[in-house]
């Protein structure tokens, strides 16, 4: 399974984002080769809309899980729309929640939010 994770940098033991749509970076994981890569997150700086634009690029990425701390409600239908399940983050370590999910011991991620409008 490939799976995306919001992480502050680009290390395997950088501590996970809790911002999903103004991360810096996404981790992009395949649970069964163990092979890794970061995709930056052009989306992070956007003025509005950042939710969506990084749901669109791991929709773009064949993502098949998110592990993610929040998520807004409009970047849910999107990942949701694609087939990519929303997990919650348990804990704030990169190698325990893709052990977590490994052994699906991970939680769907029930409580979506509204999204941060940054109405002026």
């Amino acid at each position: 399974m490939i799976i995306a994770l919001p992480i502050d940098d680009k290390k395997l033991d950088a501590p996970i984002c809790i911002s999903f749509g103004r991360t810096p970076f996404f981790l992009i994981y395949d649970t069964e080769t163990d092979a890794h890569t970061f995709l930056e997150n052009a989306a992070a700086t956007s003025q509005g809309g950042a939710g969506i634009k990084a749901a669109q690029a791991i929709v773009d990425e064949k993502i098949s899980a998110l592990i993610t701390p929040r998520c807004g409600e409009n970047a849910a239908e999107v990942l949701k729309g694609a087939g990519v399940k929303i997990y919650k983050v348990s804990g704030n370590s990169i190698a325990e929640n893709i052990e977590a999910i490994k052994n699906d011991k991970l939680d769907i991620l029930i409580e979506i939010h509204a999204g941060h409008h940054h109405h002026q």
